[in-house]
């Protein structure tokens, strides 16, 4: 169970270092915090990996959203026509 604990908690470093890397979001006070603004909420999954890998991601609870105020884009994964053709 430790050696869980620390793959975990190594896993969760690893992706606030990639948002971090990435530029996706700016860490605020709470006072900083325009009037009639929520903060948005985030839940960690995580998932294992068949290889015994893992992997946690930081998610956007996205029920909590309102479309042009908390975000103005979306993204769509498509399947590439290899990938396709390789199932």
């Amino acid at each position: 169970m430790a050696d869980d604990a620390a793959g975990w908690s190594a896993a969760e470093r690893a992706e606030i270092a990639n948002h971090a890397a990435n530029g996706s979001w700016t860490l605020i006070d709470r006072s900083q915090l325009p009037h009639g603004r929520s903060l948005v909420r985030l839940i960690w999954v995580y998932k294992r990996k068949r290889s015994g890998a893992m992997k946690a991601r930081l998610c956007v609870q996205g029920c909590a959203q309102t479309h042009g105020i908390d975000y103005d884009q979306t993204f769509c994964a498509t399947m590439r026509p290899t990938s396709l053709r390789a199932l």
